[in-house]
């Protein structure tokens, strides 16, 4: 299942991307070279579906031990110590997750009930938007709370720390 989360971010995340380059690139030539390239609005789209790539991608970082961490700390603990470490390092980053999650879907919530629309000729649903916050802090979460599990419950020292020293 955990394959299928990755693959599934992994692939989002690459359209996502690909349709801000190619929107973006379509932009430029409209700019530049011929003006039937050009959408009005291609730069709004542009910010909306890259701030979505990056939210998404927020959760593949905490996967890969990509987001702030005690590394320095880490290298010079042992085993034992890492994990303890890692583990208190999760229960802060789930608890400002969950604090993300809730002003995420506050933001979206009021957005969704107030009908907000962008200002441009576009005028997309802002909720659309904001629920990348939402989105992204949930994706963190979970993937915090799987690795807190692991460190606390199924702490393997050969696969789960940064270095190991002799002390």
């Amino acid at each position: 299942m955990m394959k299928i989360w990755n693959r599934l971010e992994l692939l989002l995340i690459g359209v996502l991307g690909a349709a801000a380059l190619t929107v973006g690139t379509a932009q430029v030539i409209g700019r530049y070279v011929n003006k039937d390239f050009a959408f009005i609005n291609g730069e709004e789209v542009v910010v909306y579906l890259t701030v979505w790539a990056v939210f998404l991608a927020s959760s593949q970082l905490v996967r890969t031990d990509g987001h702030v961490r005690p590394d320095v700390v880490l290298r010079l603990l042992p085993p034992q110590g890492q994990r303890w470490v890692e583990a208190f390092n999760c229960c802060v980053a789930i608890l400002f997750c969950g604090g993300l999650a809730y002003c995420g879907f506050q933001v979206a919530d009021v957005a969704r009930s107030l009908d907000e629309r962008s200002i441009t000729g576009l005028e997309f649903p802002m909720w659309i938007y904001y629920s990348a916050i939402l989105t992204g802090a949930v994706l963190m979460l979970l993937r915090y709370v799987i690795k807190l599990y692991l460190l606390v419950f199924r702490f393997d020292p050969a696969t789960m720390v940064i270095a190991v020293h002799d002390h």
